[in-house]
């Protein structure tokens, strides 16, 4: 069973940033590839972020494109979400999630494709 862990959250202004942590435990994290989505209230879960499990590959929603930066240490079984420009409109819940993959294969981006999540956590930004 693989489970995520996520941390790093807080209270910011807006044009401040934040780094969100997503440790994992259970079976080889190595080989899952990883995602970060949002939820804010009323609305659906939106994808933000994924990284293929070798790190090689690494892709972004439009909107956060610039902002956000996905890597990971799969030596520490973390994966980071570097947050910066951070806006009003970037509050939500952020989730961390896990899908394991054949190696070479591109990273789900719909939530439902991803089989192990986090319980998220919470950045509120403050205009």
């Amino acid at each position: 069973q693989v489970q995520p862990v996520e941390s790093g959250g807080g209270f910011v202004q807006a044009g401040g940033f934040l780094r969100l942590f997503c440790a994992v435990s259970g079976r080889t994290f190595s080989t899952y590839t990883r995602g970060w989505f949002r939820q804010a209230p009323w609305k659906d879960r939106d994808f933000r972020a994924a990284i293929t499990w070798s790190g090689g590959s690494t892709y972004y929603a439009g909107s956060v494109r610039g902002r956000f930066t996905i890597s990971r240490d799969n030596a520490k079984n973390t994966v980071y979400l570097q947050i910066n420009s951070l806006r009003p409109e970037d509050t939500a819940v952020y989730y961390c999630a896990a899908v394991r993959q054949v190696r070479g294969s591109s990273p789900p981006l719909r939530s439902y494709e991803y089989d192990y999540w986090g319980q998220g956590t919470q950045v509120t930004v403050s205009s």
